[in-house]
């Protein structure tokens, strides 16, 4: 069975766009899970993503009740090589707190964290396969490679600004500086259908240091809308709990994302429920394509001519 050739042109603008660099021509975000993916912004590329969520905490042990709102705000910044970039995350919360018939009002920052990504190993930076001009079985038949992830690492620090930690259900102080690192894996199975990986070691050489994960599948329903289900891990002495979260995003222009999600704990100390709204915008007016060439794809008299061009350029005076 021939594909059509109006297939093959678009399989082969799919390739480019690939194949040039971390940068994409529509905004890939974080939001609305948790987790952090394997690519970056793009070199000088700016990216805000930002969400305000309703929050409900119930725990059945110590007797106490919690609601009101957080609000998160996460800046990435594509910075020195298409691989790096900069991540700046914090998050606010203000909520009414009842234990015993006894009301107060919590608010502080519960989150600040300052961290940096490099890509180290990307399928994808020579292209997927070309597709089969001849054969439709060729194009659809499962494929391994698929199961080679991208993969990033990242590491970070988290920074306490207050003398104590209001939604911390213990006395014990949190450090005002504490490491954090994470391995990031991201596969992509078929053209709509993504897989994200975190394994996380956070508060490093703190009482409260954890041990974490996060996976993260997302399915693209269309060009502009998709799904999303989330499971994250915690692991540490004071807190272990597993959330579940699902929702979805809705690309509005090629720079801005809307989306949407809710969560819920699996056990009841807490038990936690919430449910929000975000948006997701990138600044790329300072962005310079960069090209990528495919192994073999240039030849000695293409490199050749590259070097005379440069040299008459620098003869005629032209920067």
């Amino acid at each position: 069975m021939k594909i059509p050739t109006k297939v093959v042109c678009i399989a082969t603008i799919l390739i480019t766009s690939i194949a040039n660099a971390q940068y994409t021509d529509e905004v890939n975000s974080n939001r609305p899970g948790k987790s952090m993916m394997a690519f970056s912004v793009g070199k000088t590329v700016i990216q805000a993503e930002t969400g305000v969520n309703y929050i409900s905490e119930n725990h059945d042990k110590l007797n106490y009740s919690a609601k009101g709102y957080f609000a998160d705000l996460a800046v990435r910044y594509g910075f020195w090589k298409e691989e790096l970039e900069i991540i700046a995350e914090i998050q606010y919360q203000k909520d009414t707190y009842q234990q015993y018939d006894v009301t107060s009002s919590r608010s502080a920052l519960r989150q600040t964290t300052f961290g940096a990504k490099f890509l180290f190993y990307d399928p994808f930076k020579n292209g997927p396969e070309k597709p089969n001009v001849y054969s439709w079985k060729a194009n659809h038949r499962f494929k391994w490679k698929q199961f080679i992830p991208a993969f990033s690492a990242y590491a970070g620090a988290n920074f306490n600004f207050a003398e104590t930690n209001l939604f911390a259900n213990t006395s014990v102080v949190e450090p005002t500086f504490s490491p954090k690192v994470m391995a990031i894996a991201q596969n992509h199975f078929g053209d709509r259908t993504v897989l994200v990986t975190n394994l996380i070691y956070n508060k490093i050489g703190t009482d409260f240091a954890s041990i974490d994960y996060i996976l993260t599948v997302t399915h693209g329903i269309n060009q502009n809308l998709s799904v999303f289900l989330e499971n994250q891990g915690y692991n540490s002495k004071y807190y272990s709990d597993g959330i579940f979260r699902l929702g979805a995003a809705y690309l509005h222009k090629k720079d801005m994302q809307f989306d949407a999600s809710i969560g819920t704990s699996i056990k009841n100390t807490p038990g936690i429920f919430y449910g929000g709204l975000g948006f997701t915008w990138r600044f790329t007016k300072n962005y310079k394509e960069v090209k990528m060439d495919k192994p073999g794809t240039r030849s000695k008299m293409d490199k050749k001519m590259d070097k005379k061009a440069a040299k008459n350029k620098r003869k005629d005076g032209v920067d």
